[in-house]
């Protein structure tokens, strides 16, 4: 199967949210190369990670108040990763290349779309992802430019 490339496209201005994007690209080429004696383990490995790379975006969007549906896409993703590492171990080899055909589409628009959101409001707060904080206040909200409530949330939600 081709492996995905890293992209400047995926490049979103916060280091630690990068490094584990590069992560999650590496971890996707090791299951992506893996011959099939191997695919379960990397597939593990690579929801290992995955849970970890959620976990970490999950904890800050709960830090500052992110609105959205960013969590449940999460969600959606590790109970999919889960039910077809489940079939795979049952035999189901089809299941497993279908995941890897359907990974690097989905990084892409997910990363362009709900983490590139999730990347400017982190930056527009003064959010410290390194220290997870700094520059915020009690209830998530930085000096003069919250969205994470009322009307200009509401707005950004909608737009």
């Amino acid at each position: 199967m081709p492996e995905m490339q890293w992209s400047e496209q995926f490049e979103l201005g916060l280091g630690k949210m990068d490094d584990t994007h590069r992560e999650f690209v590496e971890y996707y080429n090791a299951l992506a190369s893996a011959p099939p004696e191997a695919f379960l383990e990397k597939l593990d490995a690579f929801i290992e990670h995955t849970i970890g790379h959620f976990d970490q975006e999950n904890r800050w969007m709960e830090q500052v108040g992110f609105p959205g549906c960013h969590r449940a896409e999460h969600d959606r993703v590790l109970a999919v990763m889960h039910e077809v590492r489940a079939r795979v171990e049952k035999g189901d080899k089809v299941l497993g290349v279908r995941l890897v055909e359907e990974l690097p589409p989905w990084f892409e628009n997910h990363a362009g779309g709900m983490d590139a959101a999730l990347a400017f409001h982190l930056q527009s707060i003064g959010f410290d992802v390194e220290k997870e904080g700094g520059g915020i206040e009690p209830g998530g909200c930085g000096p003069a430019s919250c969205t994470c409530g009322g009307a200009a949330s509401k707005e950004s939600a909608t737009a």
